[in-house]
């Protein structure tokens, strides 16, 4: 039984910064891609960034490319999400995931498994 918990969420300022964490249980962290999406009050669920298994290789939405970084440690069976730069726009439920795939994918059809979710709002 895969568990994904994530962790960080908050309220925090515009030009702020948060660190989201997602311990994953269950099954080898190291042998699976990991993405972390969001979802806003009235809009579907979007990917915000994911990473293969080994750290090769990373892929961002547009809107927060420059501004967020995902990594793992695959030790710890932990993702984060650094979110730099926070505008008001990036305020929804952040969601970690798991995929079975071996491709990274930006469609939350192709993630099986959900933690959650950690509620970040941006707000003055």
């Amino acid at each position: 039984q895969v568990q994904l918990v994530e962790s960080g969420g908050g309220l925090v300022q515009p030009g702020g910064s948060l660190r989201l964490s997602c311990a994953a249980s269950g099954r080898t962290f190291s042998g699976y891609n990991m993405g972390w999406f969001r979802q806003a009050p009235g809009k579907e669920r979007g990917i915000v960034a994911a990473i293969t298994a080994s750290s090769g290789t990373a892929i961002y939405a547009d809107s927060v490319k420059d501004r967020f970084t995902i990594s793992r440690d695959n030790a710890k069976n932990t993702v984060y999400l650094q979110m730099n730069g926070l505008k008001p726009e990036d305020t929804a439920v952040y969601y970690c995931a798991q995929s079975s795939g071996s491709l990274l994918y930006r469609s939350a059809g192709n993630y099986p498994y959900w933690g959650q979710g950690t509620q970040v709002t941006v707000s003055s």
